[in-house]
């Protein structure tokens, strides 16, 4: 089985790459310079650390062995943690003297990965003293790259455990033991890949690792989703141990502190990365395969670490870029930017300097180049991510001003499926408040039914059939630019709608019902006129049950929308909790009958009668707990009360409030409000509890009080 690729490489290729010897010839200034315009093979053999190493291989009785470890550990069914922390350390004794043939190793080198992830800090100490010396050799490697990969980034927590704590981990029973920091590891492996770092960058294994190095220099996140599209090929297998990866990930995900020799080492690093790289040198890093992502992450790390004032210093990568001041639309750093628009390699760096770029710099470069090219990238299916990382940066006026230049082409974008941009301008123009209005009227236009409504179906793509054995990875938006072409690689979309667009469509449809407005009511009107049949055909789609679900929780949707939309389920609530799918949408209606309590209590009499066939579907029982079906079974009158309080007490209104609250826009009130009207009922209601006498016998009351006593003269005069 094939492990990551950047590209395809048949095993030929492999074979006679792996046989090729170093380079002697070239003077020691030349061979840490990588010629851009060859295979990945010549530039191995023109620098002298990409010497393919062999360290031997298994004899087969090794290879049974850890295979079968691998499979163990894949499934990690152990009896207990005690028990997997024995057979961890027993494979460690048979793996001892032999990692430099398990990392190399096709079949063997899984097992490698997978140890490292779930080992300790010492097991992972063992490892590093194991590879060092032999990292360069290693990292370029297309099997041992996978496991210094994984070694870095596992080791990672350990250097801010031990900046947290130093002391904690000098502490011995072994007085014989040498105490060696995981801070020192890593400076140790820096110092033996110096003089290398130029071939490490475009290398098509090393310069993976090399990104990973740089992250666990800078302290910044491994694991969060935009580091991911950097580090990773799309190809990469992931290597994993079943329940035994959370907390590795959580710590990975986050950002850690780091000595200060790691800041003086990421200094050093980054300078190595681009030395005696002049402007021309370094922009043909920009559409190299492998240098382009590694380019971005220096850009992003170098800015972070100096300050983005960092990006006027004459050396930073940045400034050797776009060596212009000012930035205008004759110069050559104009022209460099525009030619990287359109190739699907370079296109990724300008989305990079966009979203990095100081505020300045990024307002010259808009005000003078990207602003009158906004509609003529929004053509160009490269072109239009850049206008999304543009689009995210702007602020009202300038957003004003770009909303009324792209609204123009929103339909030949929705004609060819290209979605993301309309998806983020939308976003934006609802962060940043800006009326749309008119997108909303390109929609009507784009889904126009021949009846003159707005066609729901054609924007969900309601007739075309999922593939159910890839549902999986549908519920996600990928951005795949480096097979596409110049001229719109998604043309063939036109005539048969494909999952993929069915996807994106209903992404798109999603981020327009959190929008207020003209946007979000097309779709809230659309589906309410949906038959019942229809509905229940959607929630069972895995792809557009998600837009039904955000159609049910939306706060831009008013109290009677939701009530007649959840109402179409009756008689249908058991079959749908019994759907992987649907069951989503069953869970979804009890957050959208806020304000209708009764009819929640009605959807959990259903759920109460399908009880049985609830509790044998793993969906069924998913729901029932939600709903907390077992209070409202042995408890009714406390589920009840539970229900009203969480539905809010609007639960049972009449007509005059609901059009009251229709004329509001169907919004909630905030708690400042709700105080108020609790305020003045307990007081209306305390007023009215009071006794009458008290209320009257108060000097000044109008009232018919007791008679006062006569005066004393008066009383003299009536006796006499």
């Amino acid at each position: 089985m094939k492990r990551k690729h950047d590209d395809e490489l048949d095993d030929s290729a492999t074979a006679s790459s792996s046989k090729r010897q170093k380079s002697t010839d070239a003077p020691p200034a030349e061979q840490d310079m990588v010629p851009f315009d060859r295979q990945d093979e010549d530039a191995s053999a023109a620098c002298p650390g990409a010497e393919k190493a062999f360290f031997g291989m298994l004899d087969e009785e090794e290879q049974d062995y850890f295979k079968r470890a691998d499979e163990m550990l894949e499934l990690n069914q152990f009896p207990s943690p005690e028990e997997r922390t024995m057979f961890l350390e027993s494979v460690w004794r048979e793996a001892d003297g032999k990692e430099l043939k398990i990392a190399q190793s096709q079949s063997c080198s899984r097992l490698m990965e997978r140890l490292l992830r779930i080992s300790n800090a010492a097991q992972l100490k063992n490892v590093f003293q194991k590879f060092s010396g032999n990292f360069i050799h290693l990292l370029s490697h297309r099997f041992a790259s996978h496991c210094c990969e994984t070694l870095f980034e596992c080791a990672a927590p350990s250097v801010s455990e031990e900046v947290l704590a130093p002391e904690a981990g000098k502490r011995s029973d072994n007085p014989d033991d040498i105490y060696v920091s995981m801070e020192n590891l890593f400076l140790h492996t820096l110092a033996e890949l110096e003089g290398n770092v130029g071939f490490l960058l475009t290398d098509r294994y090393a310069s993976h690792a090399l990104r990973v190095l740089l992250l666990v220099l800078s302290g910044q996140p491994i694991a969060n989703a935009q580091m991911k599209q950097l580090l990773q090929s799309k190809r990469k297998e992931g290597v994993t141990v079943t329940g035994a990866m959370k907390e590795t990930e959580e710590a990975a995900s986050k950002t850690r502190p780091v000595p200060d020799s790691f800041s003086k080492a990421l200094e050093k690093l980054i300078s190595d990365s681009v030395a005696g790289l002049d402007t021309d040198k370094l922009r043909a890093l920009a559409t190299h395969t492998n240098a382009n992502p590694t380019l971005q992450l220096l850009i992003s790390i170098e800015l972070a670490h100096y300050g983005k004032a960092h990006a006027r210093n004459e050396k930073s990568i940045l400034r050797t870029l776009l060596p212009d001041d000012p930035i205008t639309a004759e110069s050559e750093s104009a022209a460099f930017m525009g030619g990287m628009v359109y190739d699907p390699i370079g296109s990724h760096l300008v989305e990079k300097i966009i979203q990095c770029a100081p505020a300045k710099l990024f307002k010259s470069l808009y005000n003078s180049f990207f602003k009158e090219r906004l509609a003529t990238y929004a053509r160009n299916e490269c072109g239009t991510y850049v206008n999304c990382r543009i689009l995210e940066r702007l602020g009202y006026d300038d957003l004003l001003d770009a909303h009324e230049i792209l609204c123009p082409v929103i339909p030949t974008l929705l004609e060819k499926q290209w979605t993301s941009m309309t998806r983020v301008l939308i976003e934006r123009c609802n962060a940043r408040q800006v009326d749309t209005q008119a997108i909303a009227a390109k929609f009507g236009e784009v889904f126009a039914a021949p009846d003159g409504s707005f066609d729901l179906a054609k924007l969900l793509k309601i007739n075309v059939k999922p593939d159910t054995n890839d549902s999986g990875a549908v519920h996600a938006e990928e951005k795949d630019k480096e097979n596409i072409s110049a001229d719109g690689g998604a043309a063939h979309l036109k005539t048969r709608p494909s999952e993929p667009a069915k996807v994106h469509f209903n992404i798109l449809a999603q981020g327009m019902l959190i929008v207020p407005g003209a946007l979000s009511g097309l779709i809230l009107d659309s589906i309410n006129d949906l038959d019942a049949d229809t509905l229940v055909n959607i929630a069972t789609d895995h792809i557009i049950t998600r837009t039904l679900q955000q159609a049910l929780t939306t706060h831009n949707s008013t109290i009677i929308g939701r009530r007649k939309l959840i109402q179409r389920f009756y008689g249908k609530i058991g079959e749908m909790a019994l759907d992987k799918s649907a069951s989503h949408v069953v869970d979804c209606i009890w957050e959208g009958t806020h304000g209708l309590a009764f009819i929640r209590e009605r959807i959990a009499e259903e759920l109460a009668e399908n009880e049985a066939a609830l509790r044998e579907s793993p969906s069924g029982r998913a729901v029932w707990k939600n709903w907390k079906m077992d209070l409202y079974k042995r408890r009714r009158g406390e589920w009840v009360k539970q229900s009203k309080n969480k539905a809010s007490n609007d639960g049972f209104q009449d007509f005059s409030e609901l059009d009251k609250k229709k004329a509001d826009g169907g919004r909630r009130k905030t708690p400042l409000e709700l105080a108020r009207e609790r305020h003045m009922a307990n007081k209306q209601k305390k007023e009215k509890s009071e006794p009458r006498g008290r209320t009257t016998s108060r000097s000044g009351a109008g009232g018919a009080g007791p008679a006062r006593a006569p005066a004393p003269a008066a009383a003299a005069s009536a006796s006499g």
